[in-house]
């Protein structure tokens, strides 16, 4: 394979998990269940992407400043999307207004201190936890936007909310985690 191709494999995923934003939110407005499949399998292919985006970045020694910026920019918009329009679309159901707003406050917030802190030339490195944290919340999401108003898969619902609400619990201790080193550094 030309080199050249190799080398952008991770700037492409990352560009196609923004592209694939505004057809999740098209997807919201499809009537009927085939709307949660689009969205959920939409939402699942970017999460998939978002691990092998760096994983290929890392493996064929190819980070890019391109990729630097827009993979965590990538990411965030993912999923503060997705969950603005399960919040939009849940008939104002706490188990997914709560959680979800821990999750785009701590989004929002952390991102903010890492570019803070990246001024000051201070790394934080990304946790195990914080890698945990994101699995569950892509499952989460990816459940959620699959069964948000199927009453057949009450079940999936039920988890899928139980992670949601272990992912914001996760977000609170991994932004915990930056804000302690931001501190150190203001």
């Amino acid at each position: 394979m030309n080199k050249n191709i190799l080398k952008n494999i991770p700037n492409f995923l990352t560009t196609f998990r923004i592209v694939i934003i505004p057809i999740l939110i098209m997807s919201f407005y499809i009537e009927g269940m085939v709307a949660h499949f689009i969205a959920a399998a939409l939402f699942a292919i970017a999460a998939i992407t978002d691990y092998f985006d760096g994983y290929f970045a890392r493996a064929l020694k190819v980070q890019s400043n391109f990729g630097r910026c827009l993979d965590p920019i990538a990411d965030k918009l993912l999923v503060i999307v997705a969950i603005v329009m399960l919040i939009n679309f849940s008939e104002r159901s706490l188990w997914i207004l709560i959680p979800g707003l821990i999750i785009i406050c701590r989004e929002v917030l952390v991102s903010g201190l890492r570019e803070f802190l990246a001024e000051l030339r201070v790394s934080v490195p990304v946790s195990k936890l914080a890698k945990y944290k994101t699995a569950v919340q892509m499952v989460a999401i990816t459940g959620l936007l699959l069964g948000i108003k199927l009453s057949l898969v009450l079940l999936m619902v039920f988890l899928a909310k139980a992670l949601f609400c272990l992912a914001a619990i996760l977000t609170v201790i991994t932004g915990y985690a930056y804000f302690r080193v931001g501190m150190k550094n203001m």
